[in-house]
């Protein structure tokens, strides 16, 4: 299983990344009069920014590593921060301020991602060489309450309508929950970076067993979504 994992891991991660991507593809007339349609956008974003943030693993298979050895971007802890963390928060802010009705929680989203925007850049800037050598607990902490709050906002309002007599039949709230899943999940694991070494192969077996379970589930629930809910129109 421990060499299985280690060869194969990306493949099987891009592989259910590409299934979503390519399901949103050809759902997309389905949902192109909808909010809907921007998680389809968000699914090809996914998985090129995944696909691309292994530049190391790639230019080391390439013999071309030492293009990038002994610079701040030898390791893609900053792509990932940048690209992946500030991109999904983003996204459950845009989608959801768009889906939302309340002006309350339309105003609730749009300053959680303003301040979570403002303390991202400060907090980069003033600790620049961080972010490109490791993935910083405050930026993944940050990121996962912006993201949090979005989700809350969703649920809260729709246990105020009616739509709580409907809820399993919107996309948006199949989204909104496997994004909940995806950090309740793997929030935690951000406190166990320091361990993420060679030296401690057990740990990093757990940790691609954990992500790849969690990233399965993420992305097969928005596929199934994406198939099965009909399009929600104002």
């Amino acid at each position: 299983m421990h060499e299985f994992l280690k060869e194969n891991y990306s493949i099987i991660t891009h592989s259910i990344e590409f299934l979503a991507a390519l399901t949103g593809v050809l759902f997309y007339k389905k949902f192109k009069l909808t909010v809907a349609k921007y998680l389809i956008f968000f699914l090809i974003y996914a998985f090129f920014v995944d696909l691309l943030g292994s530049y190391p693993e790639y230019l080391y298979d390439m013999d071309l590593y030492y293009l990038i050895e002994g610079t701040l971007i030898k390791n893609n802890y900053w792509w990932f921060t940048i690209f992946w963390f500030f991109g999904i928060v983003a996204f459950t802010s845009f989608i959801n301020y768009n889906i939302v009705k309340k002006k309350i929680y339309k105003k609730t989203v749009k300053y959680a991602f303003y301040s979570y925007t403002s303390l991202f850049i400060i907090y980069s800037v003033i600790n620049f060489e961080k972010v490109f050598l490791m993935l910083d607990p405050f930026l993944m902490t940050l990121s996962l309450w912006a993201i949090f709050v979005c989700v809350c906002v969703y649920l809260v309002e729709i246990l105020q309508s009616d739509k709580i007599i409907y809820f399993y039949k919107s996309i948006y709230f199949y989204i909104n929950a496997a994004f909940l899943f995806w950090i309740l999940l793997l929030g935690p694991m951000v406190f166990y970076e320091i361990y993420f070494s060679t030296a401690d192969w057990s740990y990093i077996i757990l940790k691609y067993q954990i992500y790849l379970s969690v990233n399965v589930i993420f992305y097969l629930t928005l596929t199934i979504a994406l198939i099965c809910c009909e399009p929600e129109t104002k």
